[in-house]
């Protein structure tokens, strides 16, 4: 639409969308609301639409993931939440955004020794797994409900909005309940039930790519949370299983460029997860930042030796405030913004 079109304009194209039997998605931008079509199954004559006021140009979209793609929304979706003291906690728009914490909510004094430090250190954003779906049923599968009521102490103390995993739909409300950003999985990746329910809850959405999932089936999943309305989805590159068996996975930096140009959507990165290993975290989350993605989410561990999850791709406090020093010397040779 045009940068000045109105309401009624608006809802007249979409309108005259829906007489036509397909479905309109209003896609909110900073100067102007682009219509994305869905429901057709092949080209639409842009003359339909020759009579409707406010239309500044009819695209079409070659791409399967219509909705998430730049050419329905050309510019940046920035996602933004309050955070400490009041300043924004933003993925996207020049903003590299940090979230940090332990993989698992262990107990209060973990979490909150987490939580402190991570802060301290810069991060914006602080994570922890109060719903944990490990490979071994006999793994530590988290604190549930416990660790929700602990993640909203810790954003109390702390100002930091909390991301954390949802597991299935039927846990989608109580997690909601808590969580400012709702984590899918790679696990969870295609799992269109969840991706269906966590689009209508209008609550950001961290979507993690899958372990052997392409890059259009990564933009098909996101699309499936965009279509039931909810715009405000957070990509998240977090390694691919390959043949390599010296790294817990093989993390995809390659995808960062080309995931940028195919859609507005923020892009982050977990390093963690991509190799398994702590020591190489820095490395990688600095060629993140290079690659101007959008942010990164990174383990951090009060004491990862104990650590009932994860504890040897965890970075100590100590070790997470010397990585955000390097971040914040390498941010601005690249134009970006801890």
């Amino acid at each position: 639409m045009r940068n000045h079109a109105t309401a009624e304009e608006i809802e007249a194209v979409c309108a005259r969308i829906r007489e036509l039997g397909f479905t309109p998605n209003k896609i909110p931008g900073s100067m102007r609301v682009a219509i994305g079509i869905t429901g057709n199954e092949g080209p639409i004559d842009p003359d339909l639409f020759a009579r409707c006021p406010g239309i500044a140009e009819a695209v079409p979209v070659s791409r399967p993931w219509k909705l998430v793609s730049r050419e329905v929304k050309p510019e940046d979706t920035v996602v933004t939440l309050p955070g400490p003291e009041g300043a924004p906690a933003q993925f996207g728009g020049g903003a590299f955004g940090i979230i940090a914490g332990p993989c698992a909510v262990e107990s209060r004094e973990q979490l909150m020794a987490a939580a402190r430090a991570v802060r301290a250190a810069g991060a914006r954003f602080l994570r922890g797994g109060a719903f944990k779906p490990r490979t071994s049923p006999y793994s530590f599968q988290g604190l549930k409900e416990e660790g929700l009521k602990l993640l909203a102490e810790a954003r109390a103390q702390t100002g930091m909005p909390i991301v954390t995993e949802v597991m299935d739909t039927q846990t989608v409300e109580l997690v909601g309940r808590y969580a400012d950003v709702l984590q899918i999985g790679a696990r969870n990746m295609q799992n269109f039930a969840l991706l269906e329910a966590c689009g209508q809850m209008r609550k950001p959405v961290m979507l993690k790519r899958g372990m052997s999932a392409t890059i259009s089936e990564f933009l098909m999943a996101a699309e499936y949370l965009v279509k039931n309305g909810n715009y405000q989805i957070i990509l998240c590159e977090r390694g691919i299983r390959t043949f390599e068996t010296m790294t817990r996975n093989t993390l995809d930096l390659g995808s960062i460029p080309l995931l940028k140009r195919l859609t507005h959507l923020p892009v982050i990165v977990d390093p963690s997860h991509g190799t398994g290993d702590y020591r190489s975290v820095p490395a990688l989350s600095r060629a993140a930042l290079a690659l101007t993605a959008d942010g990164l989410m990174v383990e951090v561990h009060p004491d990862p030796a104990r650590a009932r999850s994860d504890g040897p791709q965890s970075l100590t406090p100590a070790n997470f405030g010397k990585l955000m020093d390097s971040l914040r010397a390498l941010a601005p040779v690249v134009g970006l913004r801890l």
